[in-house]
């Protein structure tokens, strides 16, 4: 039998489980934090979840995204590793875009947590907004 000593901190509990530390100003983390979690960086990862998609296909999908936007998400998050682009020798050419190994391991903990501010959504709008304390 083991006797397994309990973290005295929430800061001990994060070194434990952390490779990386968010919480610190210089973390590397911080940048892919920024791209992952941007409001087009979640919508194009999940909408790559399922299958591949070439550029049209999600720009219809992704409904309210720029040109623009998509093509530097997309940019992005290839360049993170995330989205493999492949060229197909076609004429006209054919661009398709799929989640490599690690993009799908992120869609896979992204999925759970769309699915519960979809479920959420609603009520959290619908929240009154609060009124800010006066200034003391």
């Amino acid at each position: 039998m083991s006797i397994v000593a309990e973290p005295a901190s929430a800061a001990a509990v994060r070194a434990a489980i952390l490779p990386v530390d968010p919480f610190q100003a210089n973390c590397p983390s911080r940048v892919v934090l920024d791209h992952v979690t941007s409001k087009w960086g979640v919508l194009v990862i999940v909408a790559l979840a399922d299958q591949s998609q070439r550029w049209g296909e999600l720009r219809r999908s992704i409904q309210g995204i720029s040109e623009k936007m998509l093509a530097q998400t997309l940019r992005t998050l290839e360049a993170d590793g995330l989205v493999v682009r492949t060229v197909q020798g076609t004429v006209p050419p054919r661009v398709d875009y799929e989640l490599s190994p690690l993009g799908h391991d992120l869609a896979g903990r992204l999925l759970p947590l769309v699915a519960w501010v979809g479920e959420h959504a609603a009520d959290i709008v619908a929240a009154p907004t609060p009124t800010p304390a006066p200034a003391v």
